[in-house]
């Protein structure tokens, strides 16, 4: 086949994709480069005006006509200069959108931009003959592509086919569509996720969507496909700079939401006495929780957080974190007819753990229920009941702004209902009573959509502010029952017959503009249940809100969540793991199960965090990562102690490492019968145990108690009390032994000397006020006086005779500057890890969460003429790889 001829001129039948740029005088089919835009611009901006002469006659005398002419000229000039400038340096609709709007195909899809950008996109798009894509006349550039648009196409037909054949009917008649029937809940057996629509099922066989999981996937980053996180695809973190916003948000001015559906909870259902004794064996022990100070919590009225564990054999093994809340229990009847002889009255309780400890949990109260008589039955609500964290100062007024009660006329409200509208101008959950709960049910958030901003009191209003706090200390909620609807299966999945979304715009586009839509005895309510809680004990840091409903009823939610206009500007921030990590850091709280390596599903965390470490070192370029086995600690010692990449506690207590392989904890979601096929990886045992903080307290308060094993850690709060930060996987030194060389041997007074002794380390410590500084030995003995700019010409002259005339002279050139700082202590003063580390944006200083081995604690605090006074809460913390260490100061959380 002979080759087409050349089109004239060279160019191409395709249309050009951008038009030609405007020839020029200095630019004349030059390229497109940096200096034929630069002379283009220069070009646009020249403006061309006539001189003075062309205005006069032969006779020098002024033409009006002339001159007139001449200034029409150059005024033409000066709007053709502007119009071109303007047409230059223009910004494109898609460069108009504030950076969180922003999308990677806004440049060439005008859907991507907003709505009010659209008209003006798609026409600069026509005018620069941009490249657009039509998804349904692309063709695919894959065989995988074009194999799932032809699977795409047989499904649709196959759909229209099940359509048609719907619609005649069996008989001939028009069919019916029914509602699917309500999902059973089986008891004492695991259940497994809701359904999910056939073209999102594939997406699921490994793991489970959250409520908004579409929402999130278009605004944050999610974990890997094939590596979902306690087998749900949870959102890591927002795809924009998000650490000092969020930081702002729930400390200063706004709100940060996050979708917590993940969290577990489990059902108890049997007799007080039963459940009380289920209750007792997994940790919920103390005393006043089942005597009258614990009345509001078994009556439905409080929530109580603690911690689950387990017996095995002699001790109790920690499990993790959890929150108790009971139903509300009916009073008793006062008509003689009712008392007759009846069965052992009913009470439910929900227990909300952690997925990373939900199959240790549900195993251990299994094995318990199973031993009480009468029985304790369990149900698994993870996905019956979902769950949305808020906090900050406008998180209150979020929830005022969303939640409508179902019931519009305050006669017919309950006393929960009026004192949640009551908390307008609240700006810290934490002001509430500890652990207080509002249960009531609300209306469909979609017939309130948009949200409305709430109308707050005045801050100088002083009659409001009192009435709000007379009715924080009174807390008349206590006086009433809460709702126990959200314990109810049949109120739950009425609450999910949801009208569907079109039903509710028509609804909409009858009403007037402006008007909501009036509610319809066919609308659902959705019982929800609010819980105020504190991260400490002091109210002065932020509380949070946990809003629980129904699954399927937490999107909607969510939708009127993010949009609600704060009163303080903008809309309320969401947040991913990384955004919920930050926020414990800066309250000073550990976070379960990265702060706490000494329980199974915190050691499964760090296993997890070692491989990923250590494939991120191992990808980088040998000459750009830390050569462990080459760090040059001083006096002789060489390598890190243990490996880099990991809290190598194995270490320090003096066992193998553990190899490269995660704990299995991780929750199912089906019965062992259906569950898939997963990868073969060993499985592996904590080889440290967790202490907790008020036994690790009884043990530093007294000196003459048992040492414990060294397999036993303790979380502590890390302060530096130096400048410098301490980064995950540093490690923390005690301070070392205070050396006296008169009784030592020779050798060992030689190898003590060169390394940094512990009055090295004091002397770093910063003075008290009032107090004397301490003795620096390696203070500069290059020391020069200041002077002062305001100082006279012979004092300056007798300064500098003096520093000249020193001895020893000043040294010339002045050597480099270089912080002296000491060697840190040896391995054997190695005590524990840094397991979360970072500038404290809320303390303004280095700030780290850490575990440290108890029985180097208290064996360096039990030292003779040591650990007295605050010097036994000192440490040295040092960074992985690197050979400085700072001075910081703990303490038990």
């Amino acid at each position: 086949m002979p080759p087409k001829p050349p089109q004239p001129g060279g160019s191409s039948s395709r249309p050009q994709k951008r038009k030609d740029p405007p020839s020029s005088s200095s630019n004349q089919n030059g390229p497109r480069n940096r200096t034929s835009k630069r002379a283009k611009i220069n070009d646009a901006r020249t403006i061309l005006a006539q001189s003075s002469d062309a205005a006069l006659n032969t006779n020098g005398e002024l033409d009006l006509n002339s001159f007139l002419r001449a200034r029409e000229f150059e005024i033409r000039a000066l709007e053709d200069s502007m119009a071109r400038c303007k047409d230059e340096l223009m910004t494109r609709a898609f460069q108009q959108v504030p950076r969180d709007m922003r999308r990677r195909t806004a440049s060439h899809n005008v859907k991507r931009v907003p709505k009010r950008l659209r008209e003006r996109g798609a026409r600069e798009m026509r005018e620069d003959n941009t490249p657009t894509v039509d998804s349904a006349k692309r063709k695919p550039g894959s065989s995988r592509g074009r194999v799932r648009a032809e699977t795409a196409k047989k499904l649709g037909v196959l759909a229209a086919k099940k359509k048609s054949k719907k619609g005649e009917g069996r008989d001939g008649d028009a069919g019916v569509e029914t509602r699917a029937a309500r999902p059973k809940i089986r008891k004492d057996r695991l259940n497994g996720p809701p359904k999910p629509k056939s073209k999102f099922r594939k997406r699921q066989i490994h793991k489970t969507w959250l409520p908004t999981h579409m929402w999130h996937a278009k605004r944050a980053k999610m974990t890997e496909p094939k590596k979902p996180l306690w087998r749900f695809s949870i959102p890591i973190t927002c795809t924009e700079k998000s650490y000092r916003p969020t930081h702002r948000a729930g400390g200063a001015r706004g709100a940060v939401a996050w979708d917590m559906s993940y969290m577990s909870t489990i059902g108890l259902e049997g007799p007080m006495e039963s459940l009380e004794k289920v209750l007792k064996l997994v940790g919920f022990d103390d005393p006043s929780l089942w005597e009258s100070k614990g009345e509001k919590w078994r009556s439905g009225k409080r929530s109580w957080s603690s911690w689950l564990s387990r017996g095995s054999k002699d001790e109790r093994i920690q499990i993790g974190p959890s929150t108790v809340i009971w139903c509300s229990s009916q009073p008793d009847s006062t008509n003689e007819a009712d008392h007759v002889p009846k069965k052992r009255p009913v009470r439910r309780v929900f227990v909300r753990v952690h997925p990373a400890a939900f199959l240790e949990v549900w195993t251990e109260l299994l094995r318990v229920s199973k031993m009480q008589r009468p029985s304790v039955r369990l149900e698994d609500l993870r996905f019956e009941i979902g769950s949305i964290d808020i906090t900050g100062p406008g998180a209150t007024e979020t929830l005022l702004g969303i939640l409508h009660p179902y019931e519009d006329s305050a006669s017919s409200q309950n006393s929960h209902e009026k004192t949640f509208h009551s908390l307008a101008g609240v700006t810290n959950a934490s002001s509430l009573p500890s652990n207080s709960i509002l249960a009531f049910s609300i209306m469909d958030p979609r017939l309130r959509y948009p949200p409305r901003p709430v109308k707050l009191p005045k801050a100088n209003d002083e009659e409001a502010n009192f009435s709000l706090l007379e009715m924080l200390s009174t807390w008349p909620v206590d006086a009433s029952i809460p709702s126990p609807a959200l314990f109810d299966r049949d109120t739950r999945w009425k609450a999910t017959r949801l009208p569907a979304q079109k039903s509710i715009n028509r609804r909409k586009a009858l009403e007037k503009p402006g008007v909501y839509p009036s509610l319809k005895s066919t609308d659902p309510a959705i019982p929800i249940m609010l819980l105020a809680s504190r991260s400490t004990a002091s109210t002065s840091q932020q509380g949070t809100w946990t809003l629980l409903a129904p699954w399927k009823c937490i999107l909607p939610i969510w939708y009127g969540l993010v949009h609600y206009p704060l009163s303080s500007g903008g809309n309320p921030r969401f947040g991913g793991i990384n955004e919920l990590r930050q926020t414990h850091f800066e309250h000073g709280v550990p976070m379960f199960p990265a702060d706490y390596p000494g329980m199974d599903a915190g050691f499964a965390w760090e296993a997890e965090e070692r491989e990923r470490r250590k494939a991120e070192w191992e990808r980088r370029p040998k000459g750009k990562r830390i050569e462990w086995t080459s760090l040059d600690l001083g006096a002789g010692r060489k390598g890190e102690i243990g490996r880099g990449w990991a809290c190598d506690f194995e270490r320090i207590i003096g066992i193998d490492p553990m190899p490269n392989a995660i704990i299995t904890t991780e929750t199912t979601q089906e019965t062992q019968e259906t569950l898939p096929p997963e990868p073969e990886k060993m499985k592996l045992e904590s080889p440290i145990q967790h202490l907790p903080c008020k036994a690790f307290t009884t043990l530093l308060a007294s000196s003459k108690s048992d040492m414990p094993l060294i397999s036993f850690i303790a979380t502590v709060r890390i302060t530096l009390v130096t400048k410098g930060i301490a980064s995950p996987c540093a490690r923390v030194y005690r301070l070392p032994l205070a050396a006296t060389n008169a009784d030592q041997p020779d050798s060992i007074a030689t190898s003590t000397s060169s390394h940094a002794t512990r009055a090295e380390w004091l002397s770093i410590l910063p003075p008290q006020t009032g107090s004397k500084p301490l003795p620096n030995p390696k203070k500069n003995k290059f020391q020069t006086t200041k002077v002062s700019l305001n100082a006279p010409i012979s004092q300056r002259q007798r300064l500098l005779a003096q520093s000249l005339l020193q001895n020893p002279p000043l040294p010339y050139p002045a050597p480099a500057k270089v912080e002296d700082h000491p060697l840190v202590p040896d391995e054997e003063d190695l005590i524990g890890f840094v397991t979360t580390g970072e500038f404290n944006l809320a303390e303004g200083k280095g700030v780290a969460i850490g575990s440290v081995v108890v029985s180097k604690v208290l064996e360096g605090l039990r030292r003779p003429k040591e650990g007295k006074g605050k010097e036994g809460r000192l440490c040295i913390v040092r960074n992985a790889g690197e050979v400085v260490g700072r001075l910081a100061r703990w303490e038990a959380v």
